[in-house]
């Protein structure tokens, strides 16, 4: 049995102002926050961290020693990278909302939403055997993708889950798929 546990990074200046990220920290608060959720963590045989500074700061506070996984890097947002979504839909509304709409899209220039599910779906299908527990510090993309993956579900429903900073989600696999895994509160 594998378990794998992704944990989205800390929040950013980025999040905070609805900006397609660059390669920036975390802010402030997030070092704090990223330090009182590493308790809820259990101990981990391998642990990945996408190549971005902010998932490798999230790693360092959850006192987690990452090796980094390219696989794991947010989504290529081409020439939208810096840019905000209210920015965005004062120049490009129709080319936005294409982009969330139409998963092969790419009004940016780069990744589309269907490439970013396949290879997180690749990188989790190499995982399938690992054993053990894994935990991914990655991006909010990057889960999206991961529990399209796990569901086998269309690259369109990619935009139906919310996933907030320091958010967990927690998957099994048997050696053949992957299972999300929604655990009690009660101890």
């Amino acid at each position: 049995m594998t378990r794998l546990t992704w944990i989205c990074h800390g929040s950013t200046v980025a999040n905070r102002e609805a900006r397609f990220p660059l390669d920036e920290p975390l802010d402030e608060r997030a070092v704090e926050a990223t330090k009182a959720i590493a308790s809820l963590l259990q101990r981990a045989d391998h642990v990945f961290a996408s190549p971005a500074l902010r998932a490798r700061q999230t790693a360092e506070a959850l006192g987690l020693a990452a090796e980094t996984a390219d696989d794991l890097a947010d989504c290529d947002y081409g020439r939208w990278a810096g840019r905000s979504i209210y920015d965005l839909q004062q120049t490009e509304a129709e080319n936005l909302a294409g982009w969330m709409t139409q998963p092969d899209e790419t009004p940016h220039g780069s990744e589309s939403v269907t490439a970013m599910c396949a290879r997180v779906g690749a990188w989790m299908d190499g995982h399938l055997r690992l054993g053990g527990h894994a935990i991914a510090v990655t991006h909010a993309a990057i889960l999206r993708a991961a529990i399209v993956s796990a569901l086998k579900a269309p690259a369109s429903s990619y935009w139906l889950s919310d996933i907030e900073p320091l958010a967990i989600v927690r998957m099994t696999s048997n050696g053949n798929r992957w299972a999300l895994r929604l655990e009690s509160a009660s101890p």
